[in-house]
């Protein structure tokens, strides 16, 4: 019977040879993820065996890796915001930059008590929607994803987060059922251009949904949607945080001027620096 700290070896130099990115931290975030451990359990008890059904479970599950699936992929689950999202093939997995938008809308609306009507547009595994509603307890929020299999992973995740009763999630394509009203509208949008999407890292380009990275030929085609819908959603005053792509600060900002909704000075940037939430808001 082998022992955590020998899988944890066999695993990281598995994972080295394959050119993954820090192996040993891959290695250590698959066995915590599988077996429910702390790092503190593996440095303490790393001797301490496992059975051999949890071995061909972790090795199956580290020949996965190894190939390239994301471990988010193989544990279906994946922080956010500090909360915990099951995924479904359909949804993109939630990734750190994007909580840049989360941070742009609480510097806009400070007052955590506000009553702020919310609307997620292609909610995903409905993180961005989850993480506002965990910030703004009067608020309630709308989550709208073209998705069905996204849509119903959307509101399974709010329910088990607690959100049920201060949410909705629809099927839709972007706002085409939805009268307006909102307070503050997000979304992270496709916005790879498409011939751009066979060179993406191969965890984002074979396992994350096609239809959540497809930008159309410039990448742009969500957001000229956007900004013709923008305007009928917000009430006056209201404000829209879109995620950008690498470069895409100039286009999306003058795509939104031209439908009267300014952009609300520069794009906030992520932690490295890239432009990644741009503001607009309608006068």
């Amino acid at each position: 019977m082998t022992t955590r700290t020998a899988l944890l070896r066999a695993f990281a130099a598995a994972f080295a040879e394959k050119g993954l990115e820090a192996p040993e931290r891959e290695a250590r975030a698959l066995l915590r993820a599988s077996l429910g451990l702390s790092d503190l359990d593996l440095v303490t008890r790393g001797e301490q065996p496992v059975t051999e059904e949890d071995t061909a479970r972790l090795r199956a599950l580290a020949d996965r890796r190894a190939a390239g699936e994301p471990l988010a992929r193989l544990t279906g689950r994946r922080e956010f915001w500090s909360l915990d999202f099951t995924l479904a093939p359909e949804t993109l997995v939630p990734r750190p930059e994007t909580e840049t938008l989360v941070e742009a809308a609480l510097a806009l609306y400070p007052d955590r008590h506000a009553p702020l009507r919310i609307l997620d547009l292609g909610t995903g595994s409905g993180a961005l929607l989850a993480a506002l509603l965990s910030e703004y307890p009067a608020a309630f929020g709308i989550g709208v994803d073209l998705s069905l299999g996204a849509a119903r992973q959307a509101r399974e995740n709010l329910a088990a987060l607690g959100f049920a009763a201060r949410s909705r999630v629809l099927v839709g394509h972007w706002a085409q059922a939805l009268a307006g009203g909102f307070d503050l509208v997000v979304s992270n949008p496709p916005y790879i251009p498409s011939t751009d999407i066979p060179a993406l890292e191969r965890d984002v380009r074979d396992h994350d949904p096609r239809l959540a990275l497809d930008g159309g030929s410039q990448g742009l085609d969500a957001y000229r949607a956007l900004s013709l819908a923008l305007p009928g959603l917000l009430v006056a005053g209201g404000y829209a945080v879109l995620e950008l792509g690498i470069g895409q600060e100039r286009d999306v900002a003058a795509l939104l001027a031209a439908a009267g909704l300014p952009a609300d000075g520069p794009a906030r940037c992520d932690l490295a620096g890239i432009a990644r939430a741009i503001v607009a808001r309608k006068p």
